[in-house]
């Protein structure tokens, strides 16, 4: 198997992972996230497939980290519908996992590239996942910090009245 077809099976697989997350949270607003994750991969490895075809293919910008950040402005709400899955934390700490080995993977094809049209190609990809990093991150922080943050009513600080 040569790079560009590990590439597209790793993508392909990301694809499903989101979608299962998707399915999973369908009833939170995290559905949606999951879904333009997954759509994103499947358009990476629409791409990569294209590449390996020596076919054509378009770089877009997607909006899929203003949406999620979106999302997530609302924090108390995010948290309180997760909540309701136990053990989603690990879930999505192993997603974190997924995107920095995309990242890295990406990064050496970068390195190893013969030609522009490849390495801009696959720094498209890297900032790419970089984002999808970010995304997963932000929730693993809004829930990490939710599970481990107790406070404390004697010494927590606290509004005036």
């Amino acid at each position: 198997m040569n790079a560009l077809e590990f590439a597209v099976k790793m993508e392909l697989e990301g694809e499903q992972y989101y979608r299962e997350q998707a399915e999973i949270n369908k009833d939170t607003s995290l559905h949606t996230v999951f879904q333009m994750l997954a759509d994103d991969e499947r358009m990476h490895a629409k791409i990569l497939e294209q590449k390996a075809k020596k076919l054509d293919y378009t770089l877009e910008p997607n909006e899929t980290l203003a949406t999620a950040k979106h999302v997530f402005s609302n924090k108390d709400s995010v948290k309180s519908e997760i909540k309701v899955i136990p053990g989603q934390i690990d879930v999505y700490r192993a997603a974190l996992e997924n995107e920095r080995e995309s990242i890295n993977l990406y990064e050496k094809y970068a390195s190893e590239a013969t030609d522009d049209e490849a390495r801009i190609l696959f720094n498209y990809l890297i900032q790419q996942e970089k984002e999808h990093y970010s995304i997963i991150d932000e929730l693993v922080t809004l829930l990490s910090h939710s599970e481990e943050w107790v406070e404390n009513a004697e010494f927590g600080v606290r509004k005036d009245y």
